[in-house]
């Protein structure tokens, strides 16, 4: 059974920065080089959206322009765990967010919800002005 688990949620003021990670059971992120991983997240009263996905074996990354410049993706596979660096975070950044991952292999990583397999359970992040 798949399972991923996000922390490193919380409040932050304006400017500041948190790193959210991703551990999986379940499910190793080596064993499936081809099969993107992501980041979503959803704002109350708002859908889920995109916010970044990584191809690891390609080493290609997507980000919604939202976030471009600011939100890293990375993975590190020895301690099997997703990343997401956030800097410079904004109010409009707080939201739930959720990590995801592709059962299967493919080319590119849309950031689309419908693509993604596997989710977590989500961890809050509130960024305030």
């Amino acid at each position: 059974q798949v399972q991923l688990v996000e922390s490193g949620g919380g409040s932050v003021q304006a400017g500041g920065s948190l790193r959210l990670s991703c551990a999986a059971s379940g499910y190793t992120y080596s064993r499936a080089p081809r099969a993107c991983t992501g980041w979503f997240r959803q704002a109350p009263g708002k859908e889920r959206e995109g916010v970044a996905a990584l191809h690891p074996e390609r080493g290609v990354t997507y980000y919604a322009d939202s976030v471009k410049g600011r939100f890293t993706i990375s993975q590190d596979n020895a301690k099997n765990t997703l990343y997401l660096q956030m800097n410079s975070l904004k109010p409009e950044d707080t939201a739930m967010y959720y990590c995801a991952a592709r059962a299967v292999g493919t080319w590119g990583c849309p950031l689309r919800e419908n693509d993604y397999n596997y989710w977590g359970q989500g961890t809050q992040v509130t960024v305030s002005s």
